[in-house]
């Protein structure tokens, strides 16, 4: 069973930068595709990013392109989100997630394993 544990939220003033990270443990990372959700209060979660097996392939929602870069290292079994220029509409819980396919995690839909989480605020 895979596990996912995020790190690295906190408070952030606009345009400020922050860097996620998501350790697994249980399963060798590089069988899987990566992504990158959030939920803001009130809303609905929404994909973030996603990244191939290898690190390869990535993808970005529209609203965080050019912004945001994941990215991986599979021999130290972690993912991570680095965002920068953040703005409040960022403010969210911010999940990592797993599945075997990334043609499956562009979708934003169908991950296997999630994590629990890690709160983002942006906030002067």
């Amino acid at each position: 069973q895979l596990q996912l544990v995020e790190s690295g939220g906190g408070l952030v003033q606009p345009g400020g930068s922050l860097r996620l990270s998501c350790a697994a443990s249980g399963f060798p990372l590089d069988y899987y595709a990566l992504g990158w959700f959030r939920q803001a209060p009130g809303k609905e979660r929404e994909g973030v990013s996603c990244i191939s097996r290898s690190g390869g392939n990535t993808n970005y929602a529209d609203s965080v392109k050019g912004r945001f870069t994941i990215s991986r290292d599979n021999a130290k079994n972690t993912v991570y989100l680095e965002m920068n220029s953040l703005k409040p509409e960022d403010t969210a819980v911010y999940y990592c997630a797993a599945v075997k396919l990334f043609s499956v995690c562009v979708t934003w839909y169908g991950m296997d394993y999630w994590g629990k989480g890690t709160l983002v605020t942006v906030s002067s």
